[in-house]
């Protein structure tokens, strides 16, 4: 569950994905760069019906292999 103001987001952690919201909060994009970096396969995600979907464990190993490069 996630709720946003202007000024913060809060994101559930304990959730087992993530929205495209979500991430492009945490990466600091917007959210049409996000859905880009989706549709590219930049950002680890599933397409589940109309939906993308980020697995939380693959994307913070993507991060994490980000990180390390």
């Amino acid at each position: 569950m996630t709720t946003g103001t202007a000024d913060a987001m809060v994101i559930d952690t304990n959730r087992l994905i993530y929205t495209v919201e979500e991430v492009a909060y945490l990466l600091n994009l917007s959210r049409g760069i996000a859905y880009q970096h989706v549709r590219d396969g930049v950002i680890p995600a599933e397409r589940v019906g109309r939906r993308w979907l980020i697995p939380r464990k693959r994307f913070h190993a993507w991060l994490d292999g980000r990180a390390a490069a």
